[in-house]
C-alpha cells in the first residue's frame, strides 16, 4: 500500500513566548515553527490522528481507574418510558377481547396528556370526546378528513360526527372490551396534532 507524509504547519508564536507542551517535558523557543507530521495511508487523509497513547507517568498513576469510562465501565441503553414519550409517537397495539377496560383512575391521569378532551359515559361505557367549533361546513368536512386519515394510520378509529352548523364531534373508546384501552389515548393525542387553525373562525381585528 502507498504511503505519503503530510506535514502541516501549527502555529508560529510571538517573539519571546514559550509554547508548553505538557509540564517538564518540553519547552519549545518562540521563532521555532512547529509541524505536525502524520502519516496518510492510501486515501485515508485523516492517517494517525486520534487519541494518543498515555504518557509512563500518566500509567503508573493509574489515572484509568479514576476516570469515567475505564475498560470496566458499565454502559447502559436507557430506553424512554411513557412518562417520558409524547402518546402521539407511540403506535396502536392489538387489544385482546379478555382485557378489562381501563379504570377511571387511569384514563383521568392519562387526560392530562391529552389537549380539549374529556371523559363521559355514554351507553354504560366510558369513552372520550372532543368538540370542534369550524367555520362553516366546508371546514367540517375537510376536518373529518384529516381525522379519518390519522386513524387509518393508526388502525384505531373514532366515531365522526358532523353537526350542524359547523361542528364536529369525534367519540373514541374500545368497544371490543366496552370500555378506553390505551389506544384510544393514542389516537387522540395524534389527532390533537393535526392542523386545524385554517379550518377554525377567524378572529376579528378591530381598527
Amino acid at each position: 500500500m502507498a504511503t505519503a507524509n503530510l506535514s502541516i504547519p501549527l502555529l508560529s508564536l510571538p517573539r519571546h513566548h514559550h509554547l508548553h507542551l505538557h509540564p517538564n517535558l518540553i519547552t519549545v523557543p518562540t521563532r521555532l515553527r512547529l509541524g505536525l507530521r502524520t502519516q496518510a495511508l492510501g486515501n485515508d487523509m485523516l492517517g494517525d490522528f486520534g487519541a494518543r497513547d498515555p504518557f509512563p507517568a500518566e500509567i503508573a498513576s493509574g489515572f484509568g481507574e479514576k476516570v469515567l469510562g475505564s475498560g470496566n465501565t458499565e454502559h447502559k441503553i436507557l430506553i424512554p418510558n411513557l412518562s417520558s414519550l409524547s402518546l402521539s409517537q407511540l403506535d396502536c397495539s392489538p387489544v385482546s377481547p379478555l382485557q378489562p377496560p381501563m379504570p377511571e383512575d387511569d384514563a383521568q391521569k392519562l387526560l392530562r396528556k391529552v389537549v380539549g378532551w374529556r371523559l363521559i359515559v355514554g351507553e354504560g361505557e366510558l369513552k372520550l370526546q372532543c368538540l370542534w367549533k369550524l367555520r362553516d361546513y366546508k371546514c367540517g368536512v375537510e376536518l373529518i378528513n384529516r381525522i379519518y386519515k390519522v386513524a387509518e394510520a393508526a388502525g384505531h378509529f373514532p366515531n365522526l360526527h358532523l353537526e350542524q352548523p359547523n361542528q364536529v364531534r369525534a367519540e373514541l373508546w374500545t368497544s371490543s372490551i366496552g370500555g378506553l384501552s390505551m389506544n384510544d389515548f393514542i389516537v387522540a393525542a395524534k389527532i390533537d396534532d393535526i392542523k386545524t387553525s385554517d379550518l377554525v373562525p377567524r378572529k376579528r381585528v378591530w381598527a
